[in-house]
């Protein structure tokens, strides 16, 4: 399925699992509205497709993405037979309604728009060579978008002290902030990944449908509506297959077996 992407690599690696790969490490991965683009139609793909449950998101080389492509997000035309270009907007608006877990394995530096995607995943496993930051006020520019996914990660303070000043954090402080959940040896981030993303696929992928979807729509809601829409959101997996599954394996004692409904 790869052959049908020029800027990513898109592979069902093992039962249950998916990886997307950011596929131009001569340039760093930029992320150019066409890799966008390309990145929707493979999440969108994932998403529909009921073998995968769990999608791991990393780049080829040494660097996660280094943000996004100027030159082409500047105004320079898209390169001949480039496919549909996309938008952050849709990309990140993407990744809280796909209702299967993303965790980012971020082998290098993540930064900018890069940064961005990181943040918009589900989870992150990054290795501890890696570097994060938000450069873009050194060129005169801000990281809009990539603004409001950062502050849903970490607290004001720091994520605004990254964005004013543009300075980088190394793994251990992008873990101890909330920036990422782990930061492991580089040896160990694809092990690290796996057994994550091993995990998350042996759980019902409807209740995990249900309650990533639960977790994004209220996001942003005051609790006076969160509240009450929870609430029916709990009726409504207590009315599932997979929650009277659940709940019979464990009284039997045995591992559940999930319908996905």
């Amino acid at each position: 399925m790869s052959d049908a992407y020029a800027n990513i690599l898109y592979d069902q690696i093992e039962d249950g699992i998916a990886r997307v790969t950011l596929n131009k490490p001569d340039k760093r991965n930029p992320l150019s509205p066409v890799l966008i683009g390309e990145l929707v139609r493979a999440l969108e793909v994932a998403r529909d497709d009921a073998a995968v449950r769990v999608i791991i998101l990393t780049g080829a080389g040494k660097v996660f993405s280094a943000g996004g492509d100027l030159i082409q997000i500047g105004g320079a035309g898209l390169p001949a037979g480039a496919g549909k270009p996309g938008t952050l907007v849709e990309l990140f608006l993407l990744l809280t309604r796909l209702g299967k877990p993303v965790i980012a394995m971020v082998n290098g530096h993540a930064m900018a728009g890069g940064l961005g995607l990181m943040v918009a995943c589900d989870l992150v496993v990054a290795s501890e060579a890696a570097q994060f930051a938000c450069p873009e006020i050194n060129v005169g520019l801000w990281p809009m978008m990539i603004m409001a996914e950062i502050f849903r990660s970490v607290g004001r303070k720091k994520g605004l002290e990254m964005i004013l000043t543009g300075d980088r954090i190394d793994a251990r402080e992008a873990e101890r902030i909330g920036l990422i959940n782990k930061a492991v040896p580089p040896e160990k981030l694809e092990s690290e990944t796996l057994a994550l993303a091993r995990k998350l696929a042996q759980k019902s992928p409807a209740i995990v449908r249900m309650g990533l979807r639960a977790f994004y729509e209220t996001q942003d809601m005051e609790l006076d509506k969160a509240l009450p829409y929870l609430e029916a959101q709990l009726l409504a997996v207590l009315a599932t297959e997979d929650a009277r599954e659940g709940l019979l394996a464990f009284i039997e004692k045995r591992a559940p077996k999930w319908k996905g409904r």
